[in-house]
Formats: C-alpha cells, structure tokens, sequence
C-alpha cells in the first residue's frame, strides 16, 4: 500500500515542520535554560497551526470555538514564557555585579568634599569595591575611557553643545544643546565619530522623553543582526507552505479541494501566479526602495493562509535607516507598488467581465469593500443588481491583492503601516495607534475571525516598535505625510464593508 498522491504534500510540510522543531531543540540546549525557554516560545506560537494543518489535512474540521481558546492559550503560553525567559536572562553573578558596582559610585561621589572627616575611610571602602569587580567590566558595560573622550571631542559649539554624559547598555547618552540643523549635526558629528573611531561606533540624534535632543552612542555590535540558520529554515519553511496555500486557494475559486484533488493542480497554477505576482511587486517595491538608500532587509517571512494564499510578508530591518524619511519611503514603497499592481487588475478585470465570464460571484462579495463596491458600480453598473455577477480572473486576484496590502498597511508595531505612522509622527504616536489597532482587531473578532488572526500575529511577533533610525528628530516632508495619509485611507476603503444605507444607495 502507498501513500495517496493527495496527501503527499501535506504530510511532507508536516514532516519538515517536525524537522525543524527538533532541530531547533538541538539547537537550544546547550545554551540550557534561556535556550529551551526560547525554543518553547517558538514551539507555543506554530504547533496550533501545526495542529489545524494536521486535522485539516485529515479530514477533521475544527470548530471556531476551539480554534479561539486554543490561540488564546498559545499567546497565554508565549507571554508567560517571554517573563520566564527575560528572569533567566538576569543572570544573579551579573546583577551582583552591578550592584557593586553602583556602590562604588556612590562611595566615590560622597569622598568628594575634602573637609569630609570621614573622606580616607570612604575612599578605602570605594576602592574596596572597585577592586571587587572583575577585570573586563569597563568593556562589557560601558565604553572605554580612551574612546569615551574622543567621542567627547567631537562635539561643538556650532554641532552639539555636550553639558553631560550618562552611560546608556554599552554606550552613553550625551544630554546637551542642539546648535545647528538637526540633519547637518548628524552628519558632521557622525563623520567626526567615523574619522576618530571608524565603524566601532553608531551615533544616533534622537529626542529624550521631555522632547530634548540628545546624541547617543552605541557600539556597532548593536546593530540589527542577519538572520540566523534556524530563521532562515523558518523562511524557507513559510515560503513552501505558501505555495501550498496559493494552490489550494486556486482550487477553491475554481470549485475543487487541491489536497483532495492533487491530480488537478496544474489548472490551479495561474490563479496561484496570480498571488504570487502581488506578493512579488509588494516586495520588489520594498527591496527596490531599499537599495536606492544602501538598507538592507532580510528575506521575507511569508505569512500563508488558506483563505487568500497569503496575507503577504514580514520583513525585517537588517541595517538602520539614515533619518525617518528613508524609514517612510522604504516601509510605504511596498504597499503603493502593490496596492497599485493589484487596483490595475481588479480595474482591467472588471472591465472584461461579460456575461458567460469564468467566475461567478455573490453580489454580496462587492459589499465586502467600498473601494471594490465604488470601482464595481462604476464599471459594471446594473449587473450589480442580479444576485449572481460573472466576472473575470482578474477580479478576484486583484481584490485579494487589495486585501493583502491593505493589512500590511495597519497602523500597528513593524507592520509597514505601523512604520508609516511611526515615520510621519514619531514613536510615541506609533505607539498609542498600536494599542487603538489591537482593540479594534479585537473587537471585530467577534464578526470576523480574520481580525482575531491578525490581532495574535501584531500580539506576538510585530508589536514593537521599528528600532529608531540614525536621526530620529528630522520629520518627513509635507508631501511624504500626505502620502502616507492616502495609503492609510486606501487601507480603511478596501477593508471597511459597506453600510446597508450606502449599498442600497449604490444599488446593490
């Protein structure tokens, strides 16, 4: 007996998920504790869906109600870790360390009045302590005195005026006065830095929670990190699991099961393309954008589904955008290209649509949108009054490329909407619009179980912030904020439904 050609590929994807998984384990225990802590928070985000994959795939149709509190205690399960992991990342010999550390200081600032009478045993006791501490401890929390002072001389008077200096992780903050252009200072100081100290260091123009400017200094080491071998697996994993869904998506619309029907997925193949072309320009509009400033991104994390095929990409920041105007172009230029591409299809398909067209479609699918109902009324006009509308290809494909793009562009975390907002407007706005997001998402769970998927993929994986470009201070133009406006109410017509009132207005 051999195993049947349909269930070939899902038990394939199964396997290699498992794979994975143990490999990951591997992976992670010899870094023990923080090791496992972090392999189970991966483990408590995919095995659900691994599982709904699983019963799917075998026949077994899980009911919403399941579907919910078994997320629900995924997320449960992954935040609980996430406090579990950063106790263990405490490491006690650390904060002894520290504590120590801080005694001394506090023992040398009080030894600094010389009509102290106690000033001899203060002084012996801060030495004490500092010979307590190891050896490498001034290169492990904070820059070494050598480089210290020659950041200190970069600045000036007609740059940044430096009045002091806090140590910041492995860097210092410098607090002082802002004397020129906050672009122009950025860029003298950062040569300054560059010519004294090369790449060892990033200097970053950023305002301080009282809306001050202030310069701060990090080693390079701190700069986002490439992917690791196990992201990368991870990558390739979504990316095959992806053209699965692209392909039974295809098989839906044209009316058969692809895993039930493998036999058939050659005529799902175009339709799938289709997806694929809107994911494709998405993507390219980012890399392209990104490569006119010198960023660099890491591949894409496809995000499949078995709705749509896709709900499109999670791309990270693998180096730091210069100022936030570059943060808006590269974070916008994906959704403009293919919420653009996918408004061009949708348009060309509603204008070959004819009676006898290869898809039939409920007129309430056009009710779904309002800028999908406005476009629809325009081109096809009263057919939209039949309960039934033929159309072509081309319209489902480009509605699902609206779909797509318009998700990305929700104003939340390290979704390209949430970097739009925090570009225009600065983090702490990006912030608050995060949180508005989440308990939208939340509430409209309750009619659509898509928003419940997507308020757990904001929740879990992209709900910080982007980290904050080189120069933070500099806003982006008038017309880079209009733009981005646009998008955001391109956004909310395509994922917006039509009132009752407005579809009858429209005739439908």
């Amino acid at each position: 007996m051999g195993i049947a050609t349909e269930n070939i590929a899902p038990i394939s994807i199964g396997l290699f998920a498992a794979g994975i998984l143990i490999w990951g384990y591997f992976r992670a225990r010899p870094y023990g504790k923080i090791g496992l802590l972090s392999w189970l928070q991966s483990v408590s985000v995919t095995a659900p869906w691994l599982l709904f994959f699983a019963l799917f795939s075998a026949g077994i149709y899980v009911n919403f109600a399941a579907v919910l509190l078994s997320i629900v205690v995924s997320v449960l399960t992954y935040i609980g870790l996430g406090r579990m992991l950063r106790a263990a990342a405490v490491d006690p010999e650390q904060r002894a360390i520290l504590e120590k550390l801080a005694k001394a200081k506090r023992l040398s600032e009080t030894d600094d009045s010389p009509n102290d009478s106690t000033s001899e045993s203060l002084s012996d006791k801060a030495r004490q302590a500092l010979e307590e501490l190891p050896e490498d401890l001034e290169t492990d929390l904070a820059i070494p005195d050598p480089d210290l002072q020659a950041i200190q001389g970069i600045f000036g008077i007609d740059t940044f005026f430096c009045t002091e200096t806090v140590p910041y992780q492995s860097g210092a903050i410098f607090k002082g006065n802002l004397r020129a252009d906050a672009e122009v200072a950025h860029r003298e100081l950062s040569k300054k830095l560059h010519d004294r100290l090369a790449e060892r260091y990033r200097l970053f123009l950023i305002n301080n929670p009282e809306g001050k400017p202030v310069v701060v200094v990090l080693p390079s080491e701190s700069d986002p990190k490439p992917l690791t071998l196990s992201q990368q697996l991870l990558a390739v994993a979504l990316f095959v699991a992806t053209i699965a869904t692209s392909l039974e998506t295809g098989g839906i619309f044209l009316g058969f099961d692809i895993f039930e029907n493998f036999g058939r997925w050659q005529e799902a193949i175009p339709l799938a393309l289709g997806i694929w072309a809107v994911l494709l320009v998405h993507e390219l509009g980012h890399r392209m954008m990104a490569s006119r400033y010198g960023v660099r991104l890491s591949p894409p994390f496809f995000l499949p589904t078995w709705q749509i095929g896709s709900f499109g990409a999670i791309t990270r920041f693998e180096s730091i955008p210069a100022n936030r105007s570059v943060l808006f172009d590269v974070s916008i230029a994906g959704p403009v290209a293919g919420g653009l591409f996918s408004l061009g299809l949708l348009t060309v398909g509603l204008i070959l649509s004819h009676e006898g067209s290869l898809f039939q479609l409920p007129t309430e699918f056009f009710r779904g949108s309002v800028l999908v109902a406005l476009l629809a009324k325009i081109l096809l006009g009263d057919v939209l009054q039949q309960t039934l509308v033929d159309v072509h290809p081309l319209v489902v494909l480009g509605w699902l490329g609206l779909v797509v793009n318009a998700i990305n562009l929700m104003p939340a975390g390290q979704l390209d909407g949430g970097r739009v907002i925090q570009a225009i407007y600065g983090r702490k706005i990006a912030a608050r619009s995060t949180v508005a997001t989440l308990i939208v998402l939340a509430i409209a769970s309750f009619v659509n179980p898509l928003a419940l998927y997507w308020a757990i993929v904001i929740l879990v994986i992209q709900r910080d912030l982007e980290r904050p470009s080189f120069n933070e201070i500099t806003e982006p133009n008038d017309t880079r904020a209009i733009v981005g406006l646009v998008a955001l109410l391109a956004m909310l017509l395509t994922l917006i439904p039509l009132t009752p009132s407005l579809a009858l207005r429209l005739g439908f």
